[in-house]
């Protein structure tokens, strides 16, 4: 038996028996194990939680409530600064006729996305969240904001994490997802997201959200300039956040469109971002 084929053995025999894999496994399987060897432990995993070859679909709407954004990232081709042409925010009337659609295509699930819009307060956002929960009641679900919007908004309105929290429930928010992570790791985060939170940061106001009982998720962008070590330190990091916590409802993978953006670059394959979401699946076993 040959060296690799024994430490596939070995990994294999984690995964059929729910041993946790360690970071050197997911490194190891990542530049060692096939597609068809991912797919075939990652269903394995799978199906510990739902019916083999059985999968369903919701429809969901991104709602970008404002452009206006002073992080700066580097890879954001989205954005306009205050006062730059073409920036907007949305009215209330705006975001109904949004949500109206949703509904109308047989959608229930809306999320509402941003940015660090200095011109708009607190009590915008505790307005239009407590105007949609009154209008729609339970016939659709959304999630409110991203984390790194949370913290931008807690700190702007000069409140801890756990009274923002709490502002929020109390306006009939019941998801915070944990969008704004990409890849969390502080070099990355110095390397293009300068000022935006760090990661120590990141998951102080997630464990806040936790606490305050609203609901969230994990969440990763890959596709950047990112290592694939940079990629197991950001599993990694939120599989010991659940296991401190237990909070996290899901895990969410996107990839990086680099189009029109300053940082640039070529998106990756499908092949690669199946792979990732395959070691995803194996290495997330909370």
């Amino acid at each position: 038996m040959s060296i690799a084929t024994s430490t596939l053995e070995d990994i294999r025999a984690k995964v059929e028996s729910r041993e946790r894999i360690s970071n050197d496994d997911a490194l190891w399987i990542w530049k060692n194990a096939s597609d068809t060897e991912l797919q075939q432990l990652a269903s394995q995993v799978r199906a510990r939680f739902h019916q083999p070859g059985t999968c369903t679909y919701m429809v969901m709407r991104i709602i970008n409530y404002t452009n206006v954004c002073v992080a700066q990232c580097d890879y954001c081709a989205f954005y306009k600064l205050p006062g730059q042409e073409g920036g907007y925010v949305l009215t209330h009337d705006d975001v109904f006729a949004k949500l109206d659609d949703l509904l109308a295509l047989g959608g229930d699930l809306a999320g509402f996305n941003g940015g660090f819009n200095p011109h708009l307060p607190l009590d915008y956002y505790c307005e239009i969240f407590a105007a949609i929960r009154a209008r729609y009641g339970d016939t659709l679900e959304f999630y409110a904001l991203t984390i790194a919007e949370f913290m931008y908004l807690a700190d702007h309105a000069k409140l801890d994490y756990a009274a923002a929290a709490e502002r929020f429930k109390q306006s009939g928010v019941r998801w915070i997802t944990g969008g704004g992570s990409e890849i969390l790791t502080e070099d990355f985060r110095r390397r293009h997201s300068k000022f935006k939170y760090t990661v120590a940061q990141y998951f102080e106001a997630q464990k806040a959200i936790v606490e305050s009982g609203l609901n969230t998720s994990a969440t990763m962008v890959i596709g950047f300039d990112e290592t694939i070590a940079e990629r197991i330190e950001h599993l990694d990091r939120t599989r010991q956040f659940q296991d401190e916590t237990g909070g996290l409802v899901s895990f969410l993978c996107w990839t990086f469109k680099p189009y029109f953006t300053q940082i640039g670059g070529i998106e990756i394959t499908t092949q690669e971002y199946l792979r990732h979401l395959a070691l995803s699946r194996i290495y997330l076993d909370n």
